[in-house]
């Protein structure tokens, strides 16, 4: 690997580390005392400090020790995190970002402004720290220090039934040894009596602790000391942070209960005869209580966790980066493969060749596994840009003196890359509207009965193969009455017009639609929501608005998992061949000749007493020849209307590999790109929603609700 080449690796990582930085200070900003997040914010400055000086980035690494130093004192307890020093850090981690690549040139990145930070930083140090650099030098290694041993004990802590009259209180001491690490409390209550054999004074309980700590047994010990002859106490090691097993699961039950002496082997025998669950039989048999059997599965449970987090560096997934345009390079080829396949598979159908077609479908089976795996190498969790939007949350709300907070639901949800990366700008811009139009200052809230802080909730769900986001905040909904007003204004619908929720939201779509009443950073020049929807429909998604009036308002948005593959509905126009993508598809009618004519030629036909208009791909792509006497009508909904399209056949359902179009096609409406079918011969895979949009350019096409009305 050249030298560049491992400069741009370590920018790659930097990155990452940045944005975990980034994660770090938000999370800090709400817990400042938090020791694992300030931590986690030193280890990422320290990776950033060293990383950078071996690949020969000087000036990161000189910057970045300054701001080290000041998260070393905190971590160190030699001085309380504060907002200041968090302001200061996202500063510096914004300033690092540029400097990586000063291309950028963003006036963050200048050099006064380094200066500027570097001078704080030291003075915060300077300010709590007087032994300079030979403190800093001496507690570095801690940062790389191994963790101590850690144990998980089993803790049976039984009192004498007396212990009350010696002035203990047995809950105290259980709470002390709890408190010594990570730990799971169960208490054995099965053997408190009936209130009239109830007595005040005595103690009927005792209880089992599971505690992982990195504190030895004498600790334990010691909390017991004062009462050692006044209880029982056996304190057993079960698990090491060293010790490593295949079995996540740890021990079975009946091996615990064995160990634990709660039953004999010989009782255990007994019932292993029988066909139910253990914990069911000993109980059932009355050999044990069901606490000894809830200690027993909370043991198993800690241990399980325990382990699960300590997997051996060789058991754990081991990762590889690729470059996009080589996994690209992948997809096409897999594209290819499944092309040939299915010319192999019609040819050996023709030839009624049945060792060709026993091959054919054994390359039918590979290639779809293999197409399926390529597809899946693409995918990414949809968290990776949920978590950058956090910043665009904070430094709004921030500007606009607003209160706001960011939650977050089915981050692990799985979308292709390629999908990923063109949908942060829309998101952007929507949070943007959500916190300028829709969360209200903290006093109007407070007026209005609300919390003072405003939420957007952020979440993504699948749906067959569509990815499903939405948009929540709880603010003041939207305007019914002064969207409908803008839109008479700018001639987008009839002062007459009724219009359903829908519609009447679907004009915020518009080019240059806004209803703010004056220009500000964020909004107010109608410049956002139309470029939303187009971006999205590039996507071949949907995207649609919800409001409760002074309550919430919420933005779907619905995406296909996919751009690579498309599942698709052929048809035929003459020769020519089409797909459109099934998720936009209702169903198909068929309409005649006489049909047509009786309608004058107004391309309309009637769907269950429905009147649905409809595109004819004949005339939309000058097609020359004579239509048949039958013709099909795939009926699609786009934004809630239904538009159909007028074909000469449907052929069925296709799966194909998108190929993109050449430069010559590029600026075709109506068309996003090609697909190869198994004959070899090409199909046109049509853009519905830009095709419905000229067509109401050229045609004036209404929707069928409009039309139903008669507008």
């Amino acid at each position: 690997m050249s030298e560049s080449q491992f400069r741009e690796a370590f920018r790659e990582e930097a990155q990452e580390h940045l944005t975990d930085l980034e994660n770090t200070i938000m999370e800090l900003e709400e817990r400042l005392d938090d020791e694992d997040l300030i931590n986690r914010a030193f280890r990422s400055m320290h990776t950033l400090k060293g990383s950078s000086a071996m690949f020969d980035f000087t000036d990161i690494s000189a910057f970045t020790h300054n701001i080290e130093t000041v998260f070393m004192l905190v971590r160190d307890g030699k001085m309380k995190m504060t907002k200041e020093i968090l302001s200061l850090s996202m500063q510096a981690r914004d300033q690092i970002k540029y400097m990586l690549n000063p291309e950028t040139g963003s006036e963050l990145s200048n050099t006064s402004k380094r200066e500027e930070l570097t001078k704080r930083f030291k003075a915060i140090a300077q300010g709590q720290d007087k032994t300079g650099d030979t403190a800093v030098k001496e507690a570095s290694p801690a940062a790389t220090a191994p963790e101590k041993k850690k144990y998980t004990y089993r803790i049976r802590f039984r009192p004498h039934s007396s212990i009350f009259m010696m002035g203990t209180n047995p809950i105290l001491l259980v709470k002390e040894v709890a408190q010594l690490g990570r730990s799971k409390v169960v208490a054995h209550t099965d053997n408190i009596p009936f209130l009239d054999e109830y007595d005040t004074g005595l103690c009927y309980i005792f209880w089992d602790i599971i505690l992982t700590t990195d504190k030895g047994m004498d600790a334990i010990k010691g909390v017991f000391v004062f009462v050692e002859d006044d209880c029982e106490l056996k304190i057993t090691v079960i698990d090491e942070s060293d010790s490593f097993s295949e079995d996540l699961d740890y021990k079975k039950l009946g091996e615990i209960l064995l160990e634990r002496g709660d039953i004999h082997q010989e009782d255990l025998d007994e019932v292993l005869g029988t066909r139910k669950l253990l914990g069911d039989m000993l109980v059932d048999a009355g050999l044990i209580q069901v606490s000894h059997i809830e200690a027993a599965l909370v043991e198993q449970e800690h241990i399980r966790q325990e382990r699960q987090g300590r997997q051996r560096p060789e058991e754990t997934i081991s990762t590889i980066k690729v470059p996009a345009e080589k996994l690209d390079r992948l997809v096409n080829l897999v594209g290819e493969l499944v092309t040939v396949q299915a010319r192999l598979t019609q040819m050996a159908v023709k030839r009624v060749d049945y060792e060709m077609l026993s091959v054919a479908e054994e390359v039918e089976r590979l290639s779809s596994e293999l197409r399926d795996n390529t597809m899946n190498i693409r995918m990414l969790p949809i968290g990776t840009i949920f978590n950058r939007f956090k910043r665009v949350v904070r430094d709004l709300s921030n500007e606009l003196k607003k209160e706001v907070e960011m939650t977050t639901e089915g981050e692990a949800t799985e979308l292709d890359k390629t999908v990923i990366e063109k949908l942060n700008d829309p998101l952007v811009h929507l949070i943007r509207n959500s916190i300028d139009h829709g969360i209200e200052t903290p006093d109007v809230r407070a007026a209005a009965g609300k919390p003072r802080r405003g939420t957007i909730h952020l979440s993504a769900e699948h749906s067959g193969a569509h990815v499903l986001i939405h948009i929540r905040d709880d603010g003041m909904g939207l305007d019914k009455e002064a969207i409908r007003l803008k839109g008479i204004e700018r001639g987008l619908i009839n002062a007459s017009a009724e219009l359903s929720d829908n519609e009447l939201f679907s004009l915020i779509f518009a080019a240059g639609f806004s209803t703010a009443k004056e220009v500000t950073s964020v909004s107010g020049r109608g410049v956002g929501m139309d470029v939303v929807r187009r971006a999205i429909e590039s996507l071949r998604g949907s995207i649609e608005l919800n409001s409760v009036t002074g309550k919430a308002t919420i933005i779907s948005i619905k995406l296909p998992l996919t751009l690579a593959i498309i599942d698709g509905l052929l048809v035929k126009v003459e020769k020519g061949q089409f797909v459109l993508p099934l998720a936009s598809v209702i169903e198909c009618v068929s309409i005649t000749a006489e049909q047509i004519s009786r309608a004058h030629d107004n391309e309309l036909v009637i769907v269950r007493g429905e009147i649905v208009p409809y595109i004819s791909l004949r005339k939309q792509f000058y097609i020359d020849g004579k239509s048949p006497e039958l013709q099909q009508v795939v009926i699609t909904e786009v934004n809630g209307a239904r538009v159909g399209f007028l074909v000469d056949h449907v052929v069925g359902e296709y799966q194909t590999v998108i190929k993109k179009l050449g430069g010559l096609y590029k600026n075709v409406i109506g068309m996003s790109g090609a697909t190869i079918l198994g004959d070899g011969s090409v199909a046109i895979i049509l853009d519905v929603p830009r095709l419905i949009d000229l067509a109401k350019q050229e045609q004036g096409l209404q929707t069928n609700r409009n039309i139903s009305k008669g507008g």
